[in-house]
């Protein structure tokens, strides 16, 4: 392509090609496919809320189709391996060869979050340090210590465990696996190999390399939205991009509709169609950023669980749906394991796109197989709850009077 005008729904297809969507979905599912796209995402956002399903596992779900829980467990939550965690875009699984790119992030997060302003008592750092020295990778709950006593309900974390996140943001120390989701600790030397810890990369390089990830794994995108990917501010985001661009990795476009420049990364493909049928996690960097969401696809999203229940417009944990290069739906779902149901707590039409209800339904037939689950059952909420009972073969209830509650965040 050699215009440096694209349309906006050749962006759709170019973003959507660059994240993996539009190629047929394998027979079957082994390690190879989920380090090929973990590779391409080049990160897998983390988070606690399992309602449905916790969020780093639906990226892969949307893109491969069914795959074996435990394959990815394997892979993320081992003491040793090909992943690590770390504050990359939020928390994140991250290839293990990434770790040395942030750690201007670690440096910078030593300055800005000091054990003084974290309310942690230096020696109390220090005792944690030689704890896991001397132990080995450990988690919080395991550290035998007066201050690992929880602070208030729900989530309160212990001086414990917020001493040991404050090493963790700094980088001294890393993530070694977890077990029930609970993450364990460990010294960079007992997880990461040699060549890694002895990688060092100056800040401007680094930022450069993972702009030059972030614009393979969006394909067009305006700086703010490169730059959100791994939460880069606008002051480092400006050189890298003339880097790139100077570099031929990149090359300034301009889309229709877009008031920012946009750039589009050398081997982003422009695909004349998309065929997909997924479900989005909310933190699906195809939707992450929301204003892209809205620039790109008209798709206004915010998510509600923090929202008190009278607020919320489109329900708990509303996941937004896929068709081709659309975003036509939202449905708010819960995995019902007691009662061996995948629940469609609501479900929206949305404004000015068209629904193709059968495949929603067979999509949804799909996730709740994946999940373990029999049937699909619909709540009588949201414009779209009618049609898609009637496309399941299944009656509308009557929304629960209870409400889902929310997992404590102990990321």
């Amino acid at each position: 392509m050699t215009s440096s005008t694209i349309s906006a729904a050749q962006a759709r297809r170019i973003a959507l090609a660059a994240q993996g969507f539009g190629r047929p979905v394998p027979e079957s599912v082994g390690t190879r496919q989920l380090n090929q796209t973990v590779d391409r995402l080049g990160l897998l956002q983390i988070d606690s809320v399992n309602v449905f399903e916790r969020s780093h596992y639906l990226p892969l779900f949307a893109r491969l189709g069914s795959y074996d829980r435990s394959l990815l467990d394997r892979l993320t939550f081992a003491r040793r391996g090909r992943y690590v965690e770390y504050w990359a875009h939020e928390a994140a699984f991250l290839p293990v060869e990434t770790w040395p790119l942030l750690r201007w992030r670690m440096d910078a997060m030593r300055d800005r979050y000091p054990a003084e302003a974290l309310g942690v008592e230096p020696g109390l750092l220090a005792w944690l340090l030689d704890e896991l020295r001397d132990k080995g990778p450990l988690p919080a709950s395991a550290i035998e210590h007066d201050a690992n006593v929880r602070r208030g309900p729900w989530w309160g974390w212990s001086d414990v465990k917020r001493g040991l996140e404050a090493l963790f943001r700094w980088g001294d120390v890393v993530s070694a696996g977890r077990t029930r989701f609970e993450r364990s600790y460990a010294l960079p030397e007992h997880v990461l190999p040699a060549e890694v810890l002895a990688r060092s990369v100056p800040r401007e390089e680094a930022q450069r390399l993972l702009l030059a990830r972030a614009a393979r794994a969006h394909g067009i995108g305006t700086p703010r939205d490169l730059g959100d990917y791994f939460r880069m501010k606008n002051a480092a985001v400006v050189p890298a991009l003339r880097d790139l661009e100077d570099a031929g990795e990149i090359r300034r476009v301009e889309v229709a509709s877009w008031k920012a420049p946009a750039f589009l990364h050398a081997e982003a493909r422009v695909p004349r169609r998309i065929e997909a049928d997924a479900l989005l996690s909310p933190f699906d960097p195809v939707v992450w950023e929301r204003s892209r969401a809205e620039r790109m696809f008209s798709f206004h999203y915010r998510i509600e669980i923090y929202t008190p229940r009278p607020q919320r417009v489109f329900g708990y944990y509303v996941l937004p749906v896929l068709q081709d290069d659309a975003l036509v739906a939202r449905v708010d779902l819960k995995s019902d394991r007691q009662a061996g149901v995948l629940r469609v707590q609501a479900s929206w039409h949305e404004k000015g796109q068209e629904v193709d209800v059968e495949r929603l339904a067979a999509l949804l037939r799909r996730t709740a197989a994946w999940q373990g689950l029999g049937d699909v059952e619909v709540v009588r909420r949201g414009d779209l709850a009618s049609s898609l009972a009637g496309a399941l073969g299944v009656g509308a209830q009557d929304a629960p009077a209870d409400d889902p509650v929310e997992s404590a965040p102990q990321l």
